[in-house]
């Protein structure tokens, strides 16, 4: 019998604007960089090195590293991700909230937070919360669905194996779907299926 495929095959990154995945990837490791010196500027003396001398300094550099680092990863996951237009400003709306939690952390720290009578660390917290939690929720959208959208013409490729001799054809979703009907019910006859495959390849 004409064997069905996997439904999508590994030429995802074929066509891709080099530029794009370089900006993308330099983006994601410069926000990977900036968390990890930011674990780094309280244990070791890299806080000098920006003149933050006394312990409020220290910290307040190492919150606006940590807080700017994480929406610059988000934003390089989808750079580089074929993501649609939507997936692309949702994150890029999120990065924003996240990093006008940052300049609020970077005002209201340490005069105006939790000891002050006008504390802002709640509504600091809260926006770069919302913030961080919009990017994840459409970069987590653009990679659960990267190999779907991957597909510029919403076809999928299948391997039809015939005498040995494998071909390859591209079919509709819904195509695919009745294919793999066929092929996982073991009651049902798959002689059309099989012909209707046969064909394409003649």
């Amino acid at each position: 019998m004409t064997s069905l495929s996997e439904a999508y095959d590994d030429r995802g990154w074929e066509g891709r604007d080099p530029r794009r995945v370089s900006a993308g990837a330099a983006l994601f490791v410069s926000g990977a960089l900036a968390v990890v010196v930011a674990i780094l500027v309280p244990t070791t003396d890299l806080a000098a090195l920006a003149d933050a001398t006394t312990e409020p300094e220290v910290r307040r550099l190492a919150g606006t590293l940590a807080g700017l680092g994480i929406p610059a990863m988000f934003l390089g996951v989808v750079v580089v991700l074929p993501a649609s237009r939507r997936e692309r400003l949702g994150v890029v709306a999120g990065a924003c909230l996240s990093v006008g939690g940052v300049f609020l952390f970077r005002y209201a720290y340490p005069t105006r937070w939790v000891s002050s009578a006008e504390s802002l660390a709640f509504p600091t917290a809260m926006l770069y919360f919302v913030g961080g939690s919009v990017a994840l929720w459409f970069v987590f959208s653009a990679v659960a669905t990267f190999k779907l959208r991957n597909n510029p013409h919403g076809t999928v490729t299948l391997e039809v194996v015939r005498q040995g001799e494998t071909r390859e054809i591209e079919v509709s979703r819904d195509e695919y779907r009745r294919y793999r009907r066929a092929a996982r019910d073991d009651d049902r006859d798959d002689t059309a299926v099989r012909r209707e495959l046969e064909s394409r390849l003649d």
